[in-house]
């Protein structure tokens, strides 16, 4: 059987906050466009029990926003297809091509909005008592641990938010940072402080996860005075971060250290002509819902100008920005 082949002129991989913004900007401005997700859209939204930092709504559940972004991102007409990215290449045409469970997706223009995983803390018992008191979401997994001692590793803002919303199961939460300072924001932290249910365990790190058929403690070890100690609870909650989706890609894109993509400020374009990148996937200062969109927003309005240049012919300066801006193409 001939697998089938689709063109379209931009193609979006991902459909978390940056993903469906960029749907909805394409669509808005009548482009050809494709959404390819492989899970139900929304991305990290759907790992987050409330949304207050979202502009201009007070306060959200996270698969609430999920669902409102993906009507409204649809509403204007780009096609969203459910189908797993095996790989993506650039083809010596000029046109992206994105291999599928349902087939061949090409188009001039790619953006990268595929977002992360969660990273992993790479010790002991980690993966084998993954699902049996191991999580990587509280909002997923919290409520299996009613009247459970818990412990969230983490310092940034994942971390704090995740651990006040397990407060309303667990009996208590301990947050091990392996820091002094927190990355979180001040607002979370105080939240954080003033719940009785929290304790704080800093400059101690996590050394292995203990227990036969579930999680029944943990050995810790303080970074500043090489003290190990046990500490007993009944599940562990891991927020050190993410790894971003950048390994389908065959062709070289510039990165940092990390694996983020580079992109141009300007355009959201890739070291790669015609790739541009948005989201979690981008290097980049915070990793915040309203950055996701504001990137994306750039990225998709950019992808515009190159698929209009690519279609001129005129690759030689594609996605040429007349006066420095792109206000135009609002």
């Amino acid at each position: 059987m001939s697998m089938q082949v689709r063109d379209f002129d931009i193609a979006i991989v991902g459909a978390g906050p940056a993903g469906l913004t960029a749907a909805l900007y394409a669509g808005r401005n009548m482009e050809h466009a494709v959404l390819l997700e492989s899970k139900a859209p929304g991305g990290q939204l759907l790992n987050t029990e409330l949304i207050e930092d979202y502009p201009g709504i007070h306060s959200i559940l996270g698969v609430e926003l999920a669902e409102s972004m993906t009507k409204q991102a649809m509403h204007f007409g780009t096609e969203m297809v459910m189908a797993e990215v095996l790989a993506i290449r650039a083809g010596a045409d000029g046109m992206k091509e994105i291999d599928t469970t349902s087939g061949l997706f090409r188009a001039p223009a790619l953006i990268l909005t595929a977002g992360g995983n969660p990273r992993k803390l790479g010790i002991s018992g980690e993966e084998e008592l993954a699902g049996r008191g191991v999580s990587y979401c509280a909002v997923c997994d919290g409520a299996f641990f009613r009247d459970v001692h818990l412990a969230v590793a983490g310092g940034g803002d994942a971390a704090v938010e995740e651990a006040v919303f397990l407060t309303r199961y667990a009996s208590k939460v301990t947050i091990i940072h392996r820091r002094e300072m927190f990355r979180a924001q001040g607002i979370l932290l105080d939240e954080a402080r003033n719940n009785p249910k929290i304790e704080f365990l800093t400059n101690t790190v996590v050394e292995s996860i203990n227990g036969a058929d579930n999680v029944q403690s943990l050995s810790l070890r303080n970074v500043k005075t090489d003290a190990k100690s046990e500490l007993n609870v009944g599940g562990i909650f891991i927020f050190v971060g993410f790894i971003p989706n950048t390994a389908l890609v065959d062709v070289h894109i510039d990165h940092d250290p990390a694996g983020y993509y580079l992109t141009d400020p300007l355009t959201m374009m890739t070291s790669v002509p015609g790739i541009f990148a948005a989201g979690d996937v981008r290097s980049q200062l915070t990793r915040q819902i309203t950055t996701a969109v504001g990137d994306a927003t750039t990225a998709t309005i950019a992808a515009r100008k190159w698929v209009e240049d690519w279609k001129r012919g005129r690759q030689d300066q594609p996605g040429e920005i007349a006066d420095g801006t792109l206000d135009e193409a609002v």
